[in-house]
């Protein structure tokens, strides 16, 4: 049997679950490591960056960044591919990929830091996940507040601002109503299999 791979990540990262899901469509052995406090210290020994997902090969390789580890990972697990057969499916589908890794995150980080609500609950959540279950709710209010400190204000790092949310909001409802269409009648983008995108 194959060593396992350790993944660490977030549910609240699209990118971790990106990888995730990878590993899963590939029947890869791996184990899910939620990025935790408790966990802080197994994942500094690895990260070049403070960034999640975080992939720990059997052989001790450490890889960052969501797509350079899905093409590593391709290479060495080719079959069954995440590439379609056709050329121009293909780059179609590495260049979905691309713009959701760097539009999508626009609307990501939007809808998550923007508006109060939002804020509370992207708050919440990402701290209820980082102290574990079972922890004190002074603990995660803490933690929440923050997270909530480091991440609003930042929207400029996206183009999220009071001028540019309707553009960002117009575009992502843009999106949504161009994809329902084209899944409706479709497993995946590609037809029924994952792809990169």
């Amino acid at each position: 049997a194959m060593a396992a791979y350790r993944v660490f990540g977030s549910e609240n990262s699209p990118y971790s679950v990106k990888v995730r899901s990878y590993f899963r469509f590939k029947g890869l052995p791996h184990q899910w490591v939620v990025r935790t406090g408790k966990g802080a210290q197994e994942f500094q020994r690895y990260a070049k960056l403070p960034l999640i997902p975080l992939v720990l090969s059997p052989t001790g390789q450490v890889s960052q960044d969501s797509t350079p580890i899905l093409e590593a990972l391709e290479a060495d697990h080719p079959q069954p591919s995440i590439h379609p057969q056709d050329g121009s499916l293909r780059f179609l589908s590495e260049l979905l990929e691309e713009f959701g890794d760097e539009w999508g995150n626009k609307w990501m980080f939007h809808f998550r830091w923007a508006r109060e609500i939002d804020i509370s609950a992207a708050s919440q959540r990402l701290a209820r996940e980082f102290v574990g279950e079972g922890s004190e709710e002074g603990g995660v209010e803490q933690v929440a507040k923050s997270i909530r400190a480091r991440m609003t204000g930042r929207g400029f790092t996206v183009g999220s601002n009071e001028r540019t949310a309707p553009i960002i909001e117009r575009d992502f409802r843009n999106f949504l109503a161009a994809l329902e269409p084209h899944l409706a009648h479709r497993q995946y983008l590609f037809g029924g299999r994952p792809a990169l995108a």
